[in-house]
């Protein structure tokens, strides 16, 4: 249904138009002045980086910084990586992760313009009939706009702040995916260094037994047995060998490097065992407070709350326009103002506040849930990790030694003509076998580190569907449907 425009332009207030344009002016003005911020929301990323991680994160938005972060990576990539190296590789090249970052943008734009009125429209009708003539001009403002702004604008400010918690989230998802991809490209290539020994040892035995065989020393089952040996030992090197190589492109990916940052270096062993398995009290009150996705599900449900407000404020009256209009025929101007307003016959507004409603508690229940899954994901992984810590420190501090001290008396025992050869091979690859079985301890205990954290922290996954009910939350304010 067409607006109704009701035009009364009375001749007392000739003088009204000026003034009108003078408040319109006014409006215009102080609706303009929303203005983007210096980082564009991107310290909450950086101090979430540097207080949680103890590494710096940098949003790359020109060729200055660009070069800079170059200048970091090859200082980085010129020695053999850490864990903390690693990370912060990713988080200056990462490119998924920069585009990840073009959301602050896109929120802190929509809050600037949720703090702008819309232009005023200026109208203008020139008719002739002969030497008759009538013109009219119009300038009109949607005034309507201005009561619901301030709520407008909070409701931009919390889906901006929600932007930054997706941010920060994302930056920490990575951060963590990175950590363990290098905690499995290292031991899987320690792992594929013993399997060479373990391929060597049986090649040996496998050349060995041939021999004897040839001399007649050796009977046809035991030659057989040590070739089987000997092509085990060949399959499990290339399987173990593959499995470096997937594990090191898993972690080049995440990094972001290519041409001749492939060449990076890895050490030879993973990190040590702390020497104590770390005492995490109150995690579940603890992550109730710092969990990401928590903090953020939580803004949305406020800004829900907010939305939910204005959408009933505003369910009546969708357009009211307030302007200045003139118009002239020969010989006489005449001036007033102009309204237009639009009649609430067919849409009263009950869609949009059902659906506000609904979003509002789809949102209730999402928090809710997002608590109870942190707080168990919180308890999964410090079990996770201190069973991981009492296994490798089993292993490191029981078996290995174990297993050292059997091969050295079986090398007394071969130098006394106790056992042959062929028992100091197979001992000496079952304790390589124990090593790996070691390596795999260590490497579950770091990794199991990183996932306490990273629970500890909160996924990013949490924050993104946050950040897209805020989306919801912008239209749900600004009474779409």
């Amino acid at each position: 249904m067409s607006p109704a425009v009701i035009s009364t332009p009375p001749p007392a207030m000739r003088h009204m138009p000026m003034r009108a344009v003078l408040a319109i002016g006014a409006v215009v003005v102080l609706a303009g002045c929303a203005t983007f911020s210096e980082d564009g929301g991107f310290g909450a990323v950086q101090t979430a980086a540097k207080q949680r991680l103890n590494v710096d994160a940098k949003w790359l938005r020109t060729e200055v910084q660009e070069d800079a972060a170059r200048a970091r990576l090859t200082s980085l990539l010129a020695k053999p990586l850490s864990p903390d190296d690693a990370v912060e590789v990713a988080l200056l090249n990462n490119r998924g992760l920069q585009a990840s970052y073009a959301e602050l943008g896109i929120a802190e734009a929509d809050l600037v313009q949720a703090g702008r009125i819309a232009n005023p429209s200026f109208g203008y009708v020139n008719v002739r009939n002969g030497g008759d003539f009538k013109i009219e001009r119009s300038l009109s403002l949607n005034v309507m706009q201005l009561p619901p702004m301030p709520l407008a604008t909070k409701i931009g400010s919390r889906r901006f702040e929600q932007a930054k918690l997706a941010a920060a989230a994302e930056m920490l998802s990575v951060a963590a995916e990175t950590r363990r991809a290098f905690y499995r490209a290292v031991a899987a290539a320690e792992a594929a260094k013993y399997f060479e020994q373990v391929k060597q040892s049986a090649e040996a035995g496998a050349e060995l037994a041939r021999r004897m065989f040839a001399a007649g020393n050796y009977s046809a089952l035991q030659r057989a047995r040590e070739q089987t040996f000997y092509a085990d030992a060949v399959a499990q090197l290339a399987r173990s060998r593959q499995t470096a190589v997937a594990e090191r492109e898993r972690l080049t990916r995440l990094m972001g490097l290519w041409g001749e940052g492939l060449a990076f270096k890895l050490p030879e062993r993973l990190p040590e065992l702390p020497k104590a398995a770390a005492e995490t009290k109150d995690a579940e009150q603890t992550a109730m407070r710092t969990r990401l996705d928590i903090q953020a599900s939580k803004r949305e449900l406020d800004a829900l709350a907010e939305s939910l407000g204005l959408t009933k404020a505003t369910r009546f009256v969708n357009v009211f326009e307030l302007g200045v209009a003139q118009e002239r025929e020969p010989g006489v101007v005449m001036s007033g103002y102009e309204i237009r307003l639009e009649i609430p016959i067919f849409d009263w507004g009950q869609a949009r506040i059902a659906r506000a409603e609904a979003l509002y508690m789809q949102a209730a229940n999402r928090t809710a849930q997002i608590a109870v899954n942190a707080r168990s994901e919180v308890r999964e992984a410090f079990a996770a990790y201190r069973t991981a810590f009492d296994l490798a420190r089993h292993y490191r501090d029981e078996v290995v030694p174990l297993r050292k001290k059997i091969s050295e008396e079986n090398v007394l025992r071969y130098g006394g003509m106790l056992i042959g050869v062929f028992e100091l091979l197979a001992d000496a690859r079952e304790s390589v076998a124990a090593v790996n079985v070691s390596i795999e301890a260590s490497r579950d205990f770091w990794l199991a580190d990183t996932d306490l954290q990273a629970a500890q922290n909160g996924a990013a996954a949490g924050a993104r569907r946050a950040a897209g009910g805020g989306r919801a939350t912008a239209a749900a304010g600004s009474g779409e449907h």
